[in-house]
């Protein structure tokens, strides 16, 4: 990689990380478009990047952080299931998972025809019997951890996982986004910590500079990624981000493949 490959890859990831459409899974199709070999770094880059985004997170729910242990208890409690899973199954994640243009396909067109049947079948609560974070118990937080597992497959997306998680759980749309948001934090935090342990912080002096560079462009991105979807999922559904994913995936397996 050099330089621009890096700036795409950093604004790619932090468009996508927060949004229903899989960070992974478009990191992976931008790398195929710019020639760019899925080696043992490079996978280790589009996992560390997102470092980047949960710094995005942390500046804007700093307070949230700080203060509320009962919204941090359900956010850890959710984060339980998809912490052991992602270290049991580490080596298949990276060696097999990571980087399978197939999978992630597969994964963002079935994911795209999902969302568009959920929105169109979803019947939600009356407003006022709605959840917020604050009132959904400890079971039901870690129930959307166990959703947040499908999106170690790439393509599947973890804001996706998380938000449907729980809006199926009762939560309002607004509070399931949020929810997500922060479950992000310790989520790519231990995918991050783990793949740096296990690639023993064997990167050159280069390769850290790349990583700086596409950190501070996710971070960037993101920021400015997360203000703007929240206010878009008050007024709108989920639908376009369905019929894109579905799109991308046919138009990327004719032109491209």
């Amino acid at each position: 990689m050099d330089l621009l490959d890096v700036l795409i890859l950093s604004i790619v990831e932090g468009l996508s990380e927060f949004l229903p459409i899989s960070s992974t899974g478009h990191l992976v199709l931008a790398s195929k478009i710019l020639n760019i070999t899925q080696t043992d770094f490079v996978k280790s880059f589009e996992i560390s990047i997102q470092l980047g985004a949960i710094l995005a997170v942390v500046a804007l729910y700093g307070r949230t952080i700080l203060i509320e242990k009962k919204i941090w208890l359900r956010v850890l409690g959710a984060f339980i299931p998809t912490g052991i899973l992602g270290f049991l199954l580490y080596g298949f994640i990276k060696r097999v998972l990571l980087g399978n243009e197939a999978v992630t396909l597969a994964a963002l067109f079935i994911g795209g025809i999902f969302i568009i049947l959920f929105e169109k079948l979803w019947k939600p609560k009356e407003e006022k019997t709605q959840l917020q974070i604050k009132s959904m118990s400890l079971r039901q937080a870690v129930l959307i951890g166990i959703f947040q597992s499908f999106s170690m497959i790439p393509g599947v997306s973890r804001a996706a996982a998380t938000i449907f998680g729980g809006m199926i759980l009762g939560l309002d749309r607004r509070s399931a986004v949020e929810f997500s948001f922060l479950l992000a934090i310790p989520t790519m935090l231990a995918a991050t910590s783990l793949d740096l342990i296990k690639s023993d912080l064997a990167f050159t002096g280069e390769e850290y500079l790349l990583l700086a560079v596409g950190f501070m462009g996710t971070f960037t991105v993101a920021l400015i990624t997360v203000k703007y979807f929240l206010k878009f999922v008050q007024t709108h559904t989920f639908v376009p981000f369905g019929v894109y994913r579905i799109i991308l995936a046919v138009l990327f397996w004719i032109v491209v493949r």
